[in-house]
């Protein structure tokens, strides 16, 4: 059904008396050394030592003193000492400042070359990050730990980019000729295939010198695959470099037509061995299946014949591949052909439950759905509703009592976390605020997030509200900030409060000044040029692109865009919340040839990002309606049905 067509639409700005919406918004506490602790850090970033200095004389009671103090050793061990390093990593034991500077202390120790000193260090760092990890790979190397050589292939076979810190060892090890060649081959041709060249490059130059490709013939090909296809040498097949290279033409004239490209490898397959064979129709699959291109389905099944191996996001997408086409026994197939790990992830639970209550299994469908059903995630609310439970906030938990709250006010990591958000220094503010939340109690992490809430941080009142596993208050997860102003305009251009405050969730946590890597800015994290034009055509004529992040403009442009996506897009709020994060264009691209399940598009968006986004968007706005205690549609009932396309595409095209 679609969502336009609902009879309680006309209800959804509908909003309870008895409920209050609005999330009170306290100003944050500040402390009447902020001043002085900004100018030290800036000064300490500037390497101005002597302006540092007279800005921390000026500090004696900041929750950030240890932050200076942590300033001080780092400009110790830019002159070449380590003194009061042990000292302080051990005293702030625990804690994300006492990680971090044990893990500057490390690299300063390698690059003494003490690496048994090094090697203690590492032994105690609580988290190590993907770098760190890499460091104490090296370090153990260098120490002539043989066991460590055995973390190498996994590393190799990792679908993350290589941390820059994993280059020395194995380019040390590449030049001894240590090195696994099978699998740095097959990391370089999934490199390759995904159009990584700056990584392809290093791995290219870790093969034996006999055997590695030109790195001057990669970039032609790159440029022009089909030429060289055309004048492909007769004995290319020889080497494993000439292999490659061909295969990498292949693939990367998949990027642009990917039958094209099947066609010339059925022309030079057989010279490849099976495996090889299978690795590119494996690639070919992939390529077909996120071009919505029922082909997939066929190529993945020839590359499982030939005993290629699927990495796991060929895994997923042959899975989509064959929801797309509604292929229910070929899903349940493609499930159980994944490793266990990825096999039960809710996403693959809930469409096994699918493809087994489509096949007539209701009984097994109904044990996979129990397993998810209950979870706040957009398949742990698909699960529950096709169990017949209906979404509603869990059982409030008692409220925070002062005691509770003077003890989260007593966290180290939470107040300099808090207080790093409140000076500037948000990523570490971040860091340290998260530090201590994996040792807390569902009562401490409420009392934690209250704290975020009361302090108008409200990104980490959610973020740590989230976590609790037992004891939930949805209103901490859910909040509503900002409601009396941003009300009006969600009521001016006709919008389901839930599904606008879904999407300002997701897109700026409510951090009024956010701004993304690409340039959005604000509450709805609107780009410039959206801002610009949504402004001209709704007759802002105070508009100027430095207003942007004001909040009374960037909902009412917000608002009045999601409203012109949602009237262009068949009025249907999956195709919305993809076009407002993708554009329109492609969301309508999106479509299939024939109606789609709502819970199908979302599930088959080709970008990682937006399907995340579209299902979390969703998800949240199930939510906000059961807190806002109006009738509103199920999640299922949001979903509905995508229609074909070319179907009612309105001005899809003329959105930016």
């Amino acid at each position: 059904m679609q969502l336009k067509s609902l009879p309680f639409l006309s209800r959804l700005l509908v909003i309870p008396l008895a409920i209050s919406l609005s999330t009170p918004v306290f100003a944050q506490t500040t402390h009447p050394e902020d001043a002085a602790f900004v100018a030290a850090r800036e000064a300490f970033v500037k390497g101005e030592r002597n302006k540092f200095a007279r800005a921390a004389s000026e500090l004696s009671s900041h929750p950030l003193l240890p932050w200076v103090d942590y300033f001080r050793l780092s400009q110790r061990l830019e002159d070449g000492s380590d003194s009061g390093m042990a000292e302080f990593v051990d005293r702030h034991n625990g804690t994300y400042l006492g990680e971090k500077a044990r893990g500057d202390w490390l690299k300063w120790l390698m690059r003494q070359e003490d690496w048994s000193a090094a090697r203690v260090q590492f032994a105690h760092m609580e988290r190590p990050d993907a770098e760190a990890q890499c460091r104490g790979l090296d370090i153990r190397l260098r120490l002539g730990e043989v066991e460590a050589m055995e973390e190498i292939p996994a590393l190799l076979s990792s679908e993350a980019p290589l941390a820059e810190a994993c280059r020395p060892p194995l380019e040390r090890l590449a030049r001894s000729g240590a090195l696994p060649n099978e699998r740095l081959w097959e990391r370089l041709r999934r490199q390759l295939a995904l159009g990584k060249l700056k990584e392809a490059r290093t791995l290219a130059s870790w093969l034996p010198t006999a055997e590695a490709p030109a790195w001057r013939t990669i970039e032609a090909i790159d440029n022009h695959p089909a030429r060289y296809l055309a004048k492909l040498p007769e004995r290319f097949a020889d080497s494993r470099s000439g292999r490659e290279q061909a295969l990498f033409a292949v693939l990367r004239m998949a990027r642009t037509d990917v039958r094209v490209a099947a066609s010339r490898w059925v022309d030079i397959e057989a010279s490849y061995p099976a495996v090889e064979r299978g690795a590119g129709w494996g690639w070919l699959a992939y390529r077909a299946a996120i071009a919505h291109q029922a082909t997939a389905n066929d190529w993945f099944d020839q590359a499982g014949k030939l005993g290629g191996t699927l990495d796991e996001e060929q895994r997923a997408w042959r899975v989509r591949s064959a929801l797309r086409n509604e292929d229910w026994p070929r899903v349940l197939r493609a499930i159980a052909a994944m490793p266990s790990l990825q096999a039960t992830q809710p996403e693959w639970l809930y469409w096994q439950g699918r493809a087994h209550s489509a096949l007539g299994q209701r009984d097994v469908a109904l044990a996979l759905f129990q397993r998810i059903a209950g979870q706040a995630s957009f398949y742990g609310i698909l699960a529950s509703e096709a169990l017949g439970k209906f979404d509603s906030p869990p059982a409030k938990a008692a409220p925070i009592s002062e005691t509770e709250l003077t003890a989260a006010q007593a966290n180290p990591g939470l107040v300099r976390g808090l207080a790093l958000i409140r000076t500037g220094m948000r990523i570490d503010g971040i860091r340290e605020w998260n530090w201590p939340l994996a040792r807390l109690s569902d009562r401490e992490l409420l009392a934690a997030a209250e704290l975020a809430r009361r302090e108008a941080v409200i990104d980490r009142a959610i973020n740590t509200a989230d976590r609790t596993r037992a004891e939930h208050d949805f209103s901490l997860r859910y909040p509503t900030p900002f409601y009396s102003q941003v009300e009006p305009h969600v009521r001016n251009v006709g919008l389901d409060p839930a599904w606008v405050y879904g999407l300002m969730r997701q897109e700026s946590r409510f951090i009024m000044d956010a701004k993304s890597s690409a340039g959005a800015k604000g509450l709805m994290q609107l780009m410039p040029a959206t801002a610009k034009w949504v402004a001209k055509k709704i007759g802002m004529a105070d508009y100027h692109p430095t207003k942007v992040t004001d909040m009374d403009t960037n909902v009412a442009l917000g608002t009045h865009y999601m409203k012109m996506v949602m009237d262009s897009l068949d009025n249907h709020p999956v195709l919305a919340s993809a076009a407002y994060n993708a554009g329109p264009g492609r969301a309508r691209k999106w479509r299939g040839e024939r109606p789609l399940e709502g819970a199908i598009y979302a599930e088959t968006i080709p970008f990682n990002e937006t399907r995340d986004y579209v299902k979390k968007v969703l998800a949240n706005a199930v939510h906000y309606a059961a807190l806002m205690g109006t009738t509103q549609p199920t999640l299922t009932q949001r979903l509905g049905t995508v229609r074909p396309r070319g179907f009612s595409d309105g001005t899809a095209e003329d959105l930016p």
